[in-house]
């Protein structure tokens, strides 16, 4: 600063011996004007005030070496625990700050000697703006590595979810991210578009939030699963984010109680990304629930266990004819005619059939797709009934 605004020795020793009672004085302000400071830990206020009185050291530090002249540095804040930006947010910090300022400039009358009031005051201001510089790089450096962990920790729940690992372990990392007591869990799995995997797991989150829904993502290589929280329609909340996945599929798994339980949604989510190409028009997103025949045709086991308790133990167990008309239509190419006559009866009675077999199943024979995962399932129900082969077959001796 100009030599016209420096500070003399007498003025610098004065703000010295002021030293503890302007820390005091700017407790009291804190305690008085602003309702977070009182809201704190006691813990969490001497915290608060042991970086007041090292704010007014650093100060008095950096008009004995020549105030601007000497740059500000976030090590004025060393004395604090990395836990405190936690409890206090960088406006907050900020308040403080200026409760200090304002002390200062309150006493820079009695502080100063005849004649350095102004550069006294303009100390102040011009170290009070150094010192909020330094607070936000404090700040900045923990966001990052909180955001580092924070991370980390996601990428480990979100791996034992895939991996159906819901141990003690994962229950207190969720709880750490916020995930303790979310309900109404989906998991949805795609491919990875292009661009950095933090810009892509960012991107996620901002369209999830667009909606309401909690997120979990993990960019795994060539593959991207988000697990959503609080979802009131898994297939909505999946085709709001769904421009955040890569071409190709995106699956989404079905809707489970909690995250303790998504290892289910997860399996059914990454089984029906790996076959949804067998189905060239499904829909994006599609529910894994609706690749129950692709994911037969790769060997999964809960598939084939879904379509025999949906189509084949229901049309079996009728008690009609609902299980011989199903086979016949779908013989018959899917007409009306060849199935009534295969069957020796009424077009009429063929079409109510079909009806009462939607009504059970939940499938259309006269959609193509559904009347694809109908001939699988019957085709599961005949192997399952059949007597096994080593029974039918005895080896001559």
């Amino acid at each position: 600063m100009p030599a016209a605004l420096r500070t003399s020795p007498a003025t610098l020793q004065r703000v010295e011996r002021a030293a503890g009672e302007l820390s005091s004085g700017a407790t009291r302000r804190m305690e008085a004007a602003h309702d977070w400071y009182r809201a704190l830990s006691a813990e969490d206020r001497s915290w608060v005030g042991l970086v007041a009185q090292a704010g007014i050291a650093a100060f008095i530090a950096w008009l004995r070496e020549g105030g601007d002249q000497t740059p500000v540095t976030a090590d004025v804040f060393g004395t604090a625990p990395r836990e405190l930006t936690r409890s206090i947010t960088l406006r907050q910090t900020l308040d403080l700050v200026r409760s200090v300022v304002d002390v200062v400039e309150q006493d820079a009358t009695a502080l100063a000697e005849p004649g350095e009031e102004q550069a006294l005051r303009e100390s102040v201001l011009r170290y009070s703006r150094e010192i909020a510089f330094a607070a936000a790089e404090v700040y900045a450096h923990a966001a990052e590595a909180r955001g580092a962990w924070d991370a980390r920790l996601e990428g480990l729940v979100v791996d034992a979810v895939l991996r159906g690992e819901a141990d003690d372990s994962m229950q207190s990392r969720a709880a750490a991210l916020g995930w303790g007591t979310t309900t109404r869990v989906a998991v949805v799995a795609g491919s990875t578009p292009e661009g950095s995997p933090a810009g892509v797991v960012d991107g996620l989150r901002r369209a999830a939030e667009r909606v309401g829904v909690d997120t979990l993502v993990a960019v795994q290589g060539r593959r991207l699963v988000c697990i959503l929280g609080n979802v009131q329609d898994a297939m909505a909340s999946a085709r709001e984010v769904g421009d955040q996945f890569g071409d190709g599929p995106v699956v989404v798994g079905p809707t489970v109680p909690h995250l303790f339980a998504a290892g289910r949604s997860a399996r059914a989510a990454l089984a029906g990304h790996s076959c949804a190409q067998a189905w060239p028009e499904a829909p994006r997103p599609v529910a894994a629930d609706d690749l129950l025949a692709e994911r037969v045709l790769i060997g999964d086991a809960p598939a084939r266990a879904l379509l025999l308790d949906r189509i084949w133990h229901p049309l079996a167990t009728s008690g009609g004819a609902l299980l011989e008309t199903a086979a016949s239509y779908l013989e018959t190419g899917g007409g009306l005619e060849g199935t009534a006559r295969l069957l020796f009866v009424h077009p009429n009675t063929v079409r109510y059939r079909l009806g009462k077999i939607a009504d059970l199943t939940g499938y259309q024979l006269t959609d193509p797709h559904d009347a694809h995962t109908v001939r699988i399932a019957l085709a599961l129900g005949r192997l399952s009934r059949a007597v096994p082969a080593a029974v039918r077959y005895a080896p001559p001796a």
